[in-house]
């Protein structure tokens, strides 16, 4: 999982990254909360991890802020040395998903982190061998999808863009964030890779209205597959 991570003190964002690291996430790290959600705009990120106290805005404007640009979907915990209840209502209150008072305890952290991934993205965190979607069935030990019970022959490239973008259905998927997840390595220069193969995919998958689903391009950032209302 892709997590960013924003904390003014040098010393306490690199114990976070370590710990996520540790824990098998991709972390990128920010001190200030306007270069972050500036990032935000073009990198799509599964969790965000934000100071309440030190933040840039501070902490229930950065969290407003954050908010308009990742989304409802993705989880957002502060981790801060501010450990007031004032503070701590506050920012469940304004829409945040977890709050830890510092010290870090290693342990805690990557638990309330799991916890918090599960809930966001079962079908990406749960040990079941399949999912279904509307007429797709991913079989997730097979690494095979099955379209109105019919197989659908896909490369194992293909099936993880395809797993990416059905566990992540009205979600805008970043180019970095694909080519990270299906690749295994951060994306430094501009190719035509994955608008390749998700255009394959489309056809492959039939990913059309009659089906219940649309993948759309999102200018300047990457795609989006968005599930139809077919009422």
């Amino acid at each position: 999982m892709r997590v960013a991570v924003l904390q003014h003190d040098p010393v306490m964002r690199q114990s976070i990254e370590k710990v996520l690291v540790r824990a098998g996430h991709v972390c990128a790290a920010y001190e200030d909360g306007f270069e972050m959600s500036r990032s935000l705009g073009h990198s799509t990120m599964d969790l965000l991890v934000l100071d309440w106290q030190d933040a840039r805005p501070d902490g229930a404007e950065l969290l407003r802020s954050v908010r308009r640009v990742a989304g409802e979907h993705v989880p957002i915990m502060f981790v801060s040395s501010d450990g007031s209840e004032e503070s701590m209502v506050r920012a469940l209150a304004d829409g945040a998903d977890d709050y830890l008072a510092l010290p870090l305890r290693d342990a805690e952290f990557r638990a309330r982190v799991m916890a918090l991934l599960r809930r966001a993205y079962p079908e990406r965190i749960s040990a079941a061998s399949c999912f279904e979607v509307g007429p797709y069935r991913f079989d997730t030990l097979r690494k095979a999808v099955t379209l109105h019970g019919e197989p659908v022959p896909l490369s194992p490239t293909q099936y993880r863009i395809a797993a990416l973008f059905f566990s992540n259905i009205d979600r805008v998927m970043s180019r970095d964030h694909i080519f990270l997840t299906v690749w295994g390595r951060e994306l430094r220069e501009f190719t035509r890779t994955i608008d390749s193969h998700v255009s394959r995919l489309r056809l492959l998958l039939e990913i059309e209205s009659h089906n219940g689903f649309r993948l759309q391009p999102v200018y300047k950032s990457g795609y989006r597959l968005l599930r139809l209302d077919m009422c």
